[in-house]
């Protein structure tokens, strides 16, 4: 219910004004207090006929003809203030079920407003009345189509009815343990991340408070239940209670028919494994080529693989797979390609020929839930971003056209992103060709390298002391290329280790130095 001392927002009021980390679709500006048609977009926001998660009323600030928010906004009188929480007490009573939304007031820019925090509700359908201060009322179901609250008719009433009690599961109750398996540190880490009010006041409160406040803890009092979202991200190791939750990175060097196979798993908080699966990632499988070339200054430079691509697949998998399934999400890293696998594909309405062109939009989201938390945590953009963005990274470095698959049961979901052709490893046919693109980086590297020398002792002879940019600008680049070899190949992180000269390196050699070479 409303509670007469009125919480603190779990996320970033302005980012919320300015829809930085919510859609404008999921927030209702309200110039003043109109009791009818609140309530009726409350409605709307409870009933989460596509399962985003609910909303936002903002009762105290216009906005253009655009649905943007006008500033300084033009606020409420704080005598009115009062009155309109009574009020909006009396209105939530009147909803079928009783349903209350979280309130907070706010002061921005020196005015005055209360906004309205309406998660997707747990029983719906809910329904309003027509008109609150009738005498004889008529209720009805609303829904948001787009960025509008409208009566649920026909067939959309019908699928509303269907959606009884089919709350996502990201929001359900795990009642297999208590309130204390979540973190509160982890709780104000993540208010404090987001520069969230709440953090200044969540060490006074319980976990079970904070957890009410941040919409992670529910049922009665007696009886309170931690959500399946607020384990995820806010308990240290959520493979207790869900085995599937982690990131498996698998890589095949030598290719999948290859002997050697390097695999390293990420677990933890959900945030957290995304983040360490991305740099580690970043830190050992992604590299970038300098290609120079001799009738232009100009360089050509390219990624493998785009960061920004391997981050929107594996975050879109973490997002949109089903943790009621073991199976983790799993990264394969090859010579020729980069693919995201997660469990189960897009739902049925997703059509596979929008899904291939990025123009896929789902009928409704699989986890409400974990996409806000991913949202303010900037892991994550709008509303079906992620394979438009997937294909603009790749286009923009240059590479080939991503694949995005499934099967006709839908049971998985495939990403699949192919090399960069300049990252592919040279063969000998064709190293005359390209030999003279390579960088002055690796021209150097090739200089010095004499015999097979090790890391430390290549380092010393170009004058270098960053082992990273040393790895990234030098060693990487020539490995790609064929230019250079290591003396265990199976064993690419041996203290043993040692580099030695190819076969084409040293015909770049002689070609550079004036030799001819037949």
């Amino acid at each position: 219910m409303l509670q007469p001392t009125p919480p603190k927002l779990p996320i970033n009021l302005l980012d919320l004004l300015h829809q930085r980390t919510v859609e404008g679709e999921r927030i209702e500006y309200k110039e003043g207090w109109n009791p009818d048609a609140i309530l009726r977009t409350l409605c709307a926001f409870a009933n989460d006929f596509e399962n985003l998660g609910g909303g936002y009323v903002v009762i105290g600030q216009d906005c253009d003809a655009n649905g943007q928010p006008v500033f300084p906004p033009k606020g409420l009188a704080a005598n009115q203030l009062d009155k309109i929480q009574r009020e909006l007490l009396a209105a939530c009573q009147l909803m079928q079920p009783p349903y209350f939304p979280v309130l907070s007031l706010e002061v921005v820019q020196g005015r005055h407003l209360v906004v309205l925090w309406a998660p997707g509700g747990q029983n719906r359908p809910y329904k309003v009345p027509e008109a609150v201060t009738a005498r004889h009322k008529v209720w009805y179901p609303y829904i948001r189509r787009y960025s509008s609250t409208v009566q649920a008719k026909g067939e959309a009433e019908q699928e509303l009815l269907s959606l009884t009690a089919k709350v996502p599961w990201d929001d359900r109750f795990c009642q297999a343990t208590t309130v204390a398996s979540l973190s509160k540190p982890l709780m104000q880490a993540f208010l404090q991340e987001v520069d969230s009010a709440l953090a200044a006041d969540a060490a006074d409160l319980s976990v079970e408070a904070l957890g009410r406040q941040m919409n992670v803890v529910g049922g009665p009092a007696e009886s309170p239940w931690p959500k399946n979202v607020g384990l995820l991200f806010f308990n240290e190791a959520p493979t207790d209670f869900f085995p599937g939750a982690q990131v498996d990175v698998v890589a095949f060097p030598q290719g999948t028919g290859g002997d050697v196979i390097v695999e390293k798993s990420f677990q933890g908080p959900l945030s957290r494994m995304v983040r360490e699966a991305l740099d580690y990632l970043q830190r050992n499988y992604l590299h970038e080529t300098v290609a120079k070339h001799p009738q232009r200054a100009e360089a050509t430079r390219a990624w493998n693989f785009p960061f920004a691509a391997v981050e929107e697949a594996l975050v879109n998998a973490v997002y949109h797979r089903t943790y009621e399934s073991h199976d983790p999400v799993e990264v394969r890293i090859g010579p020729d390609e980069l693919v995201v696998l997660s469990y189960p594909g897009p739902d049925r309405s997703v059509r596979l020929e929008d899904l291939r062109t990025g123009r896929a939009v789902s009928r409704r989201y699989r986890n409400r839930r974990i996409g806000e938390f991913l949202k303010e945590l900037r892991l994550t953009e709008g509303r079906a971003t992620g394979i438009p963005k997937i294909l603009k990274a790749m286009r923009a470095n240059g590479s080939p056209e991503p694949v995005f698959e499934t099967d006709d049961e839908r049971l998985s979901f495939v990403v699949r992103l192919p090399v960069h052709p300049l990252a592919q490893p040279i063969t000998a046919e064709v190293t005359a060709e390209v030999t003279a693109e390579v960088t002055a980086e690796v021209a150097r590297l090739l200089g010095v390298l004499q015999g097979e020398m090790p890391r430390a002792s290549l380092m010393d002879a170009v004058g270098l002391k960053h082992a990273e940019h040393f790895r990234k600008a030098y060693l990487l680049p020539a490995l790609a290329a064929g230019l250079v070899e290591r003396t265990m190949p199976d064993k690419p992180n041996s203290k043993n280790q040692r580099y030695r000269i190819t076969a084409s390196g040293t015909r770049w050699l002689r070609q550079h130095a004036g030799e001819r070479v037949d």
